[in-house]
């Protein structure tokens, strides 16, 4: 009897940690995630981006050249340091990360995001001491990770939480840009999907001196970006 309680308990742990994950990546979190394009506002523009098949080249691309070597790893970090109340590690991995950011409206929302997410944790009784604030303000990764952690999510499940998010606000903003109907928007999700676990199992699996990527399309649709005339995005 009592080892059946136990095992019900531990599967509603682990079904409540699923669900703050839900929560932490939803698109109706209050962090403005969906006012940000990245650079696909301008590559619609530009006509780099018009249609379901360069959109899915253009994810692709980032995902597999940019996630898998940079977000990947660096939650990874982020979440062993967290985990070890390792600050100075939280911090220079946090500083990395904006370091890899290639324009000025991309760092910006890297910053905005985090602050944004910072100051909702607290609601969401999820705490950070004083000498995790700057990590806290400079990237995303680090108070999504220590909600992670807080919550008993798995760094995988984290870590696939975190590319799938970012997927979806990407079709988003794709689906209103070129324009896409919801449909072809669902496809571009469900083609992607399949390259999502191997990303991550890569991503995982790099070491220090791995860790860095460059995407220089997307580097200079997003400071191009910065004087569009007409654009539904800040970034």
């Amino acid at each position: 009897m009592d080892i059946h309680i136990i095992m019900r308990t531990n599967q509603d742990t682990k079904a409540l940690a699923q669900l703050r994950l839900m929560q932490l990546v939803s698109p109706s979190l209050p962090i403005g995630a969906f006012t940000y394009s990245q650079g696909l506002e301008y590559a619609v523009e530009t006509g780099w981006v018009n249609d379901v098949d360069t959109l899915h080249d253009w994810l692709s691309g980032l995902l597999l050249d940019g996630m898998t070597y940079v977000e990947v790893p660096i939650i990874q970090r982020t979440y062993a340091a967290i985990v070890a109340q390792d600050d100075q590690a939280l911090t220079y991995w946090n500083h990395y990360l904006l370091a890899t950011r290639e324009s000025r409206e991309i760092r910006q929302e890297e910053k905005q995001r985090a602050q944004a997410l910072t100051r909702l944790l607290p609601q969401l009784d999820v705490y950070y001491s004083d000498a995790m604030s700057e990590a806290m303000s400079t990237s995303q990764i680090a108070p999504y990770t220590l909600a992670a952690v807080t919550w008993g999510i798995s760094l995988q499940d984290a870590a696939q939480g975190y590319v799938w998010s970012w997927l979806e606000n990407q079709v988003a903003a794709a689906i209103k840009l070129v324009p896409l109907g919801q449909t072809q928007g669902q496809q571009v999700e469900y083609r992607l999907a399949e390259q999502v676990p191997p990303a991550i199992a890569l991503g995982l699996s790099l070491d220090d001196d791995q860790i860095g990527a460059s995407a220089p399309a997307q580097g200079i649709a997003s400071s191009l970006h910065e004087t569009q005339y007409s654009r539904l995005f800040r970034s």
